[in-house]
């Protein structure tokens, strides 16, 4: 896989993703991973990316004319553009595993107001949020979706029952509590269950914890799950 990012802060994107597990997936070449200073594209003497709003309003907006001419540049045959942005569909587990079967994605980070709409209407196949809230760029953003979607890919856990056994495997449960040793910590115990060896039950608290958990810490999900079950 190859991503490309394209930013103003290509330093803020690259940051997180130059450690551990996604750093040891580019040193194998599971993933190429660059990202480009948007006013790299930018052709007057100022570098300008950004201008005043149409219609008026508060805030700068990034120009088309250098997004254009990057994602001319860098789309191969089967890129997926990707606008990062507090607009876009909320980004999910289900969504990072089907894009960790992709080849190459081109990620836009937006800016100030977010990026001219003939952008989105010629150039992005998908506007996704990683949450109900605002950032001060998308480079953030896009840090965080590149992380979740390498891990998904094949040999970049180095254990293939990992991603299976995370939160949100199964969209509507979060995962059950974990312990480690020592068994006894300051008068705190590992459950005896998880020291049984009787899988058949450990899995079971597993299953009721995961449950307890889900309804205290997202009832919405809690609440989805009962419905559909």
């Amino acid at each position: 896989m190859r991503i490309d990012i394209l930013t103003l802060f290509p330093e803020i994107a690259l940051a997180p993703l130059n450690e551990s597990i996604i750093k040891r997936a580019q040193k194998t070449n599971l993933v190429e991973i660059q990202a480009h200073n948007l006013r790299d594209w930018a052709k007057d003497k100022h570098r300008k990316t950004d201008d005043y709003l149409c219609g008026g309003g508060q805030g700068m907006l990034l120009k088309p004319e250098p997004i254009f001419d990057a994602v001319e540049e860098l789309r191969q045959e089967d890129t997926k553009v990707i606008l990062l942005t507090p607009q876009g569909q909320v980004f999910k587990q289900a969504l990072a595993r089907e894009l960790s079967s992709s080849t190459h994605l081109i990620m836009l980070c937006g800016h100030y107001e977010g990026v001219d709409h003939r952008v989105i209407e010629e150039l992005v196949d998908l506007e996704l949020s990683i949450g109900d809230y605002v950032l001060t760029n998308g480079a953030i953003a896009a840090a965080v979706v590149a992380d979740s979607i390498i891990r998904l890919i094949p040999g970049a856990l180095g254990d293939a029952r990992s991603p299976e056994e995370e939160s949100f495997s199964d969209p509507n449960l979060l995962e059950a509590p974990a312990y480690t040793k020592p068994i006894d910590f300051r008068g705190l115990l590992v459950p005896n269950v998880l020291l049984s060896g009787h899988h058949a039950k450990i899995e079971a608290w597993k299953e009721e914890k995961a449950r307890e958990r889900t309804s205290q810490n997202r009832p919405d999900l809690a609440k989805v799950k009962k419905t559909r079950g």
